[in-house]
């Protein structure tokens, strides 16, 4: 039986319940005895029923979330990508730290290199750089982690301005699961040496800017103005910082989850500052619960233009690429994935990556973004007034 079986999900549960009843009414009876096997016995019994209640516990929460939707993406053997370490640069024995200072809004905590593979050099994919990223118009600040190709530090580059990819995780989220978790780096790193992707810088963050609310990438009236913050201030901040292009058509934005949202939302709504988006297992319109609070101020027209599939009926569709994901077994978001796919219309174009089974987990994210990654790097170009992005060598030239 499938993980998210309900067959499955009756059956551990009814040996719950079976299993409670015959250790009151039959088992324990027999194992009153103070001896040590007795004992041994209750023990054993109490292990297996509160066995059988975690487990049938796991499924329901499972099924009703979408954690997991097969017992390969459970297990880990789905065919996650596996990636190489990244380490931190090296520091000669005594030497102090090198002073850090920020670069417009952009403050620097430290840096990482980026390795193509175990035991090769720990910097031919690039380096990572842990920032924290501050808005002056919206007065908010995140940490993040900037990912720069190794081309942006070789001369014949000096004088080019680089495409950008904002990848954001779900709520609440860490930036550093799109490091430890996705290995959004080593993809990026690997599909550029193998000339799949244009040399492209990527901002790793979480959407919660505002912590420990859940915006929703949302201005909220009187409240944090978390999308002023995405389409503007960070756009300024890395402008300031590093050799970025500032158009529209240099800007891309990937998400999972909450993310997946925020990505699709802002590209949408917001065609001037992001020109594609990648929603992975992203939903269409913002919950409204406890952790967000009242996102809209009572404005229907405000939430009513936050929801996608409603701009796409009502509104006029920007000129924008997207990719939207979901699976076929184990997603929640399977059938509005399609419909919105359907209701799509020039100048607005929309492709999709399907999974025949996957979880909302960073599992089937992982699998996913080898494939979206480029696909999005090759919506982008570089500033025409720049030198132009030259290929990436292979690694066997």
């Amino acid at each position: 039986m499938g993980l998210t079986s309900i067959k499955l999900e009756l059956l551990v549960g009814l040996l719950a319940v079976v299993g409670l009843v015959a250790s009151v009414w039959w088992i324990w009876p027999r194992l009153s005895a103070r001896t040590w096997p007795a004992v041994a016995g209750r023990l054993v019994v109490l292990v297996g029923n509160q066995m059988l209640t975690l487990a049938t516990l796991g499924l329901v929460l499972n099924n009703y979330f979408g954690f997991y939707g097969t017992w390969e993406d459970l297990l880990g053997t789905g065919g996650g990508q596996t990636s190489a370490p990244i380490v931190a640069d090296p520091a000669a024995p005594g030497a102090q730290a090198p002073a850090l200072r920020p670069a417009g809004g952009v403050q620097v905590i430290g840096t990482t290199h980026v390795p193509l593979a175990s035991g090769g050099r720990s910097d031919a994919g690039g380096r990572l750089q842990e920032v924290v990223i501050s808005g002056a118009t919206s007065r908010l600040s995140s940490p993040a982690f900037v990912y720069l190709p190794p081309q942006y530090f070789e001369e014949r580059y000096a004088n080019t301005r680089f495409p950008v990819i904002v990848a954001l995780t779900g709520y609440p989220g860490d930036a550093r699961n799109l490091v430890t978790r996705m290995n959004m780096p080593f993809v990026a790193a690997k599909a550029i040496a193998g000339n799949e992707m244009a040399p492209s810088i990527m901002v790793l963050m979480r959407p919660t800017v505002a912590p420990p609310r859940d915006t929703e990438c949302v201005d909220v009236p009187r409240g944090p103005q978390a999308e002023t913050y995405f389409t503007k201030d960070l756009k300024d901040a890395m402008a300031s910082g590093f050799r970025v292009g500032t158009d529209a058509a240099s800007w891309g934005i990937l998400g999972a989850s909450t993310g997946g949202y925020c990505a699709l939302k802002i590209s949408m709504r917001h065609p001037e500052a992001y020109s594609a988006a990648v929603s992975l297992s992203g939903y269409l319109r913002p919950p409204i619960d406890a952790t967000t609070g009242d996102l809209f101020g009572g404005s229907r027209r405000l939430m009513r233009e936050n929801d996608m599939m409603w701009r796409l009926i009502h509104l006029p569709h920007p000129p924008i690429s997207v990719l939207l994901t979901s699976s076929q077994k184990g997603e929640s978001n399977y059938k509005m994935t399609l419909d919105f796919l359907a209701a799509v219309r020039p100048p607005m174009r929309a492709s999709s990556l399907i999974l025949p089974s996957g979880g909302h987990n960073f599992n089937t994210w992982s699998r996913e973004v080898p494939q979206a990654l480029p696909w999005l790097a090759r919506q982008l170009r570089t500033p025409a007034q720049d030198v132009p992005i030259e290929p990436a060598p292979s690694p066997s030239s």
